[in-house]
């Protein structure tokens, strides 16, 4: 079955990994910036990574028939040097255009500082200015409440955002519904050792009828499996869920948020 890993570090992965996600079935990965695994010292640190995600990773993708896409900002571990990051904040309009960038992201808070959001802010102001899509990261789990509350009412006090345009991403069982019922989309990682299991993932996929909600392996430098999709798929048919119902998480929901973006096509 075709899936889509909506969330995924490429540039941190190995050609074997594309490899193997196209055997799995993987058409389309998309890669927000992130961290680098490392404090980069200076904007031209970033101008290089968005040339590498916005040019180099599509064509490394595209040799195993996969679509790339990505998104664009400077990660939150990294927003406490405000000068820092208004100045990487003043590249994106040179990237904002390549033709697989699909929005902002991700974007959001990992201490829940004053500095993380004021940042958040700004990129919330580019995103409006520019009219893309925004995926949020939320922090780990001590201060992952705090800081999602934190992220909604900044989304919210922005009169351009639309709910329906913004994917929270890492949600657990004590966010999902705070994400959900205010409109917003949610996104579920799967980690062989923290955020969430295939088993948990499937639960609230159950609670909450699997509506406006994706799963990812947000695959990086640390711990994580890019396989890690199919696996829960694999696991979701042994729950009892139908082939239509796993295609409509794995498939049709990260197409119909994704697509929202006039960039987003898998064909051709």
């Amino acid at each position: 079955m075709k899936y889509i890993e909506p969330h995924g570090h490429m540039v941190s992965r190995t050609t074997d990994d594309y490899q193997r996600m196209a055997l799995a079935g993987c058409v389309a990965i998309c890669e927000p910036a992130f961290w680098a695994g490392f404090d980069r010292a200076s904007a031209q640190g970033f101008y290089d990574y968005f040339r590498q995600i916005t040019e180099y990773e599509p064509k490394r993708a595209a040799k195993f028939g996969i679509k790339h896409f990505s998104w664009l900002c400077i990660n939150p571990k990294e927003s406490e040097d405000l000068q820092l990051a208004d100045d990487v904040l003043a590249l994106i309009p040179e990237f904002i255009n390549k033709p697989n960038v699909l929005g902002i992201g991700e974007i959001g808070l990992n201490k829940n500082s004053r500095n993380e959001l004021m940042i958040l802010e700004k990129h919330i102001q580019i995103a409006a200015d520019y009219d893309q899509l925004i995926l949020v990261h939320t922090p780990h789990l001590e201060d992952k409440l705090k800081g999602t509350r934190l992220i909604l009412d900044a989304l919210k006090n922005h009169s351009q955002i639309k709910p329906e345009r913004v994917i929270i991403d890492h949600v657990e069982e004590h966010t999902i519904d705070l994400v959900l019922d205010q409109g917003f989309w949610a996104g579920m990682t799967l980690y062989p050792q923290s955020k969430c299991s295939p088993h948990r993932a499937i639960d609230m996929l159950e609670q909450r009828r699997a509506e406006r909600i994706w799963m990812n392996s947000a695959c990086d430098w640390g711990v994580s499996d890019p396989l890690a999709v199919p696996k829960t798929m694999l696991e979701m048919r042994q729950r009892g869920w139908s082939e239509s119902g796993v295609q409509r998480v794995v498939l049709e929901n990260p197409m119909a948020f994704m697509g929202q973006s006039p960039k987003f096509h898998l064909a051709g």
